[in-house]
Parts: C-alpha cells; structure tokens; sequence
C-alpha cells in the first residue's frame, strides 16, 4: 500500500506539480516517431537500391547516399530529445519546466516526431525514384540527389520549429522549483 501512496506522489509530482513527465513523453515521442519515419524511408529506398545492385554493384556509391538520406530525420528526433531532457530539468536540475510549459513540451515533441516521420518516409519514397532515375543515368547522380533533398528541407523546419518552441517554453519565467530528492 505504501507503494501506491509513493507511486501517486510521483506521478503528482511528475504532471501535476511540475511538467518533467509530459515533457519526457514528449522527448521521447519525438525520437521515437522520427525513428519510425526513418526506418521506413531507408527501407523503401534499401529495397530499390538492392534490385539495381545486383546487376549493377558498381553503382553502391552513388546509391547509398539515396539509401541513407532518410535518416537524417531520426537523428533530428533525437536532437529534439536531448533538448527537451537538458532544458527541462528532468536531468537533475534546481528548477524544472512547469506543468503547462510541460504539456505543451508533449505536443512539441509529438507534432515534430509526426513531422519527421512523415518527412522520412516521403523522402524514402522520393529516394527510391532517384536510385532509379541514378540506375539508368549514373552521370547524373548529383541532380538526383536534389530532389530528396527537397523533401529534407521540410524535416529541417520542423527541428527548427521545435528547437525554437523549446527554448521559449523553458525559460526561466516558467521554471518551477525542484524538489530535492
């Protein structure tokens, strides 16, 4: 019974008294649905690049590039998360996020993770073409590469959108104080 009393003052603590744990929620969606998205898209751009490669191996240079592009967005997920957990005081801090800067935090890290997802996987899709387009025309492997990078241009402004949303809703004037623990 003890434990329950403990378990309900944490998670008071967590979501109601401070927002450490919708803000780690939010960490950790941001990671995770970018990984998905990048997952998918190297899978969809791997499994066109392999039929080519095995008539034309000479070609693995200039597609893996195509094949690998796509995850660059699960690496974005991940800046996000470590800036959440390191801004938020959920690493040990004097002061951490309040509850509202938390929750907001949450949609943060849930609307960039989608946005990288489906970033990625477009791009996967967008990849795929260009290994074929590359497979035809190796000599023009470079403006292949542009139109993915298009596509990219988008999970960029989602990490940026998220690293400027992080740095406003944890400023100082929405810090609470920690407990000691």
């Amino acid at each position: 019974m003890e434990f329950l009393e403990n378990m309900d003052g944490m998670l008071e603590y967590l979501f109601l008294t401070t927002g450490v744990g919708s803000a780690g929620i939010g960490a950790i969606m941001a990671v995770s649905l970018a990984c998905i998205g990048s997952a998918r898209g190297i899978s969809v751009g791997a499994s066109q690049a392999a039929g080519i490669l095995s008539e034309k191996p000479e070609l693995f240079g200039k597609l893996f590039i195509l094949m690998s592009l796509p995850g660059t967005q699960g690496f974005y997920g991940l800046v996000a998360a470590i800036l959440i957990a390191t801004n938020t005081g959920i690493m040990e801090a004097e002061t951490v996020v309040g509850p509202l800067a938390g929750v907001a935090l949450l949609f943060v890290g849930v609307g960039m993770g989608l946005a990288e997802w489906r970033s990625a996987s477009f791009q996967g899709n967008t990849c795929a073409a260009c290994i074929n387009w590359t497979s035809k025309r190796p000599e023009d492997a470079g403006r292949a590469l542009i139109l993915p990078v298009l596509v990219e241009t988008y999970g960029v402004v989602a990490l940026l959108a998220a690293i400027l949303m992080i740095i406003w809703l944890t400023s100082p004037d929405l810090m609470v104080p920690a407990l000691p623990m």
